[in-house]
């Protein structure tokens, strides 16, 4: 299980660096990083890597959600909340966030725009996370009782929201 969280924390760790120096400074994490550093040293730092380290656009746009979506799949993976009678995987959260996010960029109903890459990018990711690393630890209920790995997993769900967009 550690190694799992481990890799977790590498993904959005490797995220948060395209999301702070590829992407647009829009997002909450770059407002963020804008106020503590200034605006003139932040876009000074960012010109720099960008410069010396150029990427991919599939890289910079569709590597960052697959990331979070293998990220959020690890964590979630031991937990479940239970709904009415049924006790709901968390396993396929991720998925369904990472889809339905697309789906309400398809309609124009979110910031940001539609990519397929992205949809296939999450599903390699979510596959990997959820099929291709060993989990050996029971299904758990998310809250009870409340962990260091539930709150890993709830703080991993509040850290994509750093790559929302508030306006375009």
């Amino acid at each position: 299980m550690k190694k799992n969280y481990f890799l977790a924390a590498t993904a959005l760790v490797l995220s948060l660096f395209i999301y702070m120096f590829y992407r647009t400074e829009k997002t909450v994490v770059n407002e963020m990083a804008i106020a503590l550093f200034s605006p003139e040293t932040f876009s000074a730092w960012k010109s720099s890597i960008v410069s010396h380290l150029p990427l991919h656009e599939h890289i910079i746009y569709s590597l960052p959600e697959g990331l979070w979506v293998f990220s959020i799949t690890l964590t979630s993976k031991p937990f479940f909340v239970p709904i009415a009678e049924h006790n709901i995987k968390l396993l396929y959260l991720p998925l369904i966030f990472s889809l339905g996010l697309e789906l309400l960029q398809l309609l124009h109903i979110s910031n940001g725009r539609f990519d397929g890459w992205d949809i296939g990018v999450s599903l390699l990711f979510w596959l990997i996370a959820a099929y291709g690393l060993p989990q050996k630890v029971a299904t758990l209920h998310i809250l009870r009782p409340f962990s260091i790995h539930s709150a890993a997993c709830i703080v991993n769900y509040g850290l994509v929201w750093l790559a929302h967009v508030w306006r375009n």
